[in-house]
């Protein structure tokens, strides 16, 4: 891992590893090998376009578009000069997006190849306002003759949108200091060496999008994005990937595959809640290291990590952070926790004098001391006098094999003020919905008979930004088409 100088300042690991070992493979898309000595090449060309623009340390760039080496180069570049790298998602609709670059000030905006009309009208409209300064970058030049300075690791380098249940989401800054700590502490129980490689599965709008590019530069391992034009377990053959981060219906689809070849993965990071203990017993027989984590947006990423189990734990906290649970309620900090959110002239930490920072996530530790998240501190509601919190229904729901996802929330009701409900969506290749009584007995030995929703609701046909689901937004569609029925 790089050494901080006397001076506070270091080589990017960029930079570093193109010194280290040049033709080594920086990144993969398709058939194509890209060399930390090319990428480096590219990052200061890129550098320099953006210096010749004008762009100093500390402006903000919006960058939208989808994982895409372009998108990749660009970050390294900010991480070179000290400027805010904020990637957007395309899908977020034109005016949301508006109101995300004017409320951010993001002084300049990037726009990737992302084929997505909605995005271009709203750049053109944001260009025609003057809200911010198009850029025009050539991806294929290559500097040879500049040296790549210094950075200053405590800077921040990057915004990354949270994922907010309501609102415009908040952008959480990042220092490369805090993205060091992350990999070093996730490298203590994940190893990944210069010969391994890690699959963009995830957004680098997403923080672990980021997490993987920053890991595998600091370990000088290959970043390898993803090929539409074949399935997983295709691309995993193919390009002999060593590291995965995959959410449960990911893992199924690939467990089930006919030509599913994982004898060269070594490690699976696994999320999106409760793994079945089928599932992990097949990983075991492949000899995978499989792991699930608690993590979030400002702790740049990873806080806890362990080895996966079916009761859904989430591990010990990793080195360089600290975790405690106060009344349920769980508190972070540590050299991982961000440098704030972005205001319109700096950004501001919310810590208390300690520097603790509230998730409002409530968690408690097992007998083995793991940490069990139990949901949302703002998610929960009273029934009849009872507290339910809805992701433990939701885990209980998804354990059904017909059932992708699910979200729980309150409706009124005369006798117990509010009762559960549930919208649930269907796995691609089920015959239908189960019906409501094949659920309440499925869920009969899984919780308490008060806490079994009393109404089953379609998912709703919305579009999400992000790769999280945005429960308020799908709970309000869901209303707004029951009150439309009637």
């Amino acid at each position: 891992m790089p050494q901080h100088d006397a001076d506070n300042t270091m080589l990017s690991p960029i930079h570093k590893r193109a010194t280290i070992a040049p033709n080594a493979s920086a990144y993969r898309i398709g058939e194509l090998k890209v060399s930390y000595q090319t990428l480096s090449q590219q990052v200061v060309a890129i550098g320099e376009q953006l210096i010749q623009a004008g762009l100093q340390r500390g402006d903000r760039i919006a960058c939208i578009g989808y994982n895409q080496p372009e998108l990749l180069t660009l970050y390294w570049a900010c991480v070179d000069h000290g400027m805010l790298f904020c990637p957007i998602s395309p899908r977020f609709a034109p005016k949301q997006l508006i109101e995300l670059i004017q409320t951010h000030q993001y002084t300049y905006c990037w726009l990737g190849d992302i084929s997505n009309n909605s995005a271009n009208q709203a750049l053109h409209e944001v260009l025609s306002n003057d809200i911010t300064q198009p850029l025009e970058l050539d991806f294929t030049q290559h500097s040879r003759a500049s040296a790549p300075a210094n950075i200053d690791p405590n800077r921040g380098v990057n915004a990354i949108l949270t994922s907010g249940s309501t609102g415009l989401p908040k952008a959480a800054v990042h220092s490369f200091a805090n993205h060091i700590a992350s990999a070093n502490g996730s490298k203590s129980l994940i190893d990944i060496t210069a010969e391994d490689s890690w699959l963009l599965s995830l957004p680098l709008f997403h923080i672990g999008g980021l997490a993987i590019a920053n890991r595998c530069a600091l370990s000088g391992a290959s970043v390898v994005f993803e090929d539409k034009s074949m399935s997983l377990a295709t691309q995993l053959s193919r390009d002999k990937i060593s590291h995965l981060s995959l959410v449960s219906a990911q893992l199924q689809k690939l467990l089930d595959s006919d030509n599913c070849d994982l004898s060269q993965v070594k490690a699976m990071l696994l999320g999106g809640g409760v793994i079945s203990a089928d599932l992990l017993q097949q990983l075991d027989t492949l000899n995978i290291a499989a792991y699930t984590s608690y993590g979030m947006t400002e702790m740049s990423s990873q806080i806890t990590t362990g080895k996966a189990h079916a009761d859904g734990s989430s591990g010990i906290p990793l080195p360089k952070r600290e975790l405690k649970i106060v009344d349920g309620e769980i508190w972070v900090k540590g050299e991982c926790l961000f440098l704030g959110y972005l205001t319109q002239d700096s950004f501001q930490r919310p810590t208390d004098s300690e520097g603790w920072f509230y998730t409002k996530d409530l968690a408690h530790w097992d007998e083995n001391a793991n940490l069990r998240i139990d949901g949302r501190a703002d998610n929960m509601f009273i029934s009849g006098g009872e507290n339910i919190q809805p992701e433990e229904i939701e885990a209980a729901l998804k354990l059904h094999p017909q059932i992708d996802d699910a979200i729980v929330f309150a409706i009124a009701d005369d006798k117990f003020g509010k009762l559960p409900a549930a919208t649930i969506k269907i796995a691609n290749d089920s015959a239908g919905q189960p019906a409501e009584p094949e659920l309440t007995a499925f869920l009969a030995d899984k919780i308490a008979r008060f806490k079994r929703p009393r109404q089953y609701y379609p998912w709703p046909d919305i579009n999400s930004v992000g790769i999280k689901v945005v429960r308020k937004q799908v709970i309000a569609a869901v209303i707004s088409a029951v009150i439309s029925a009637k």
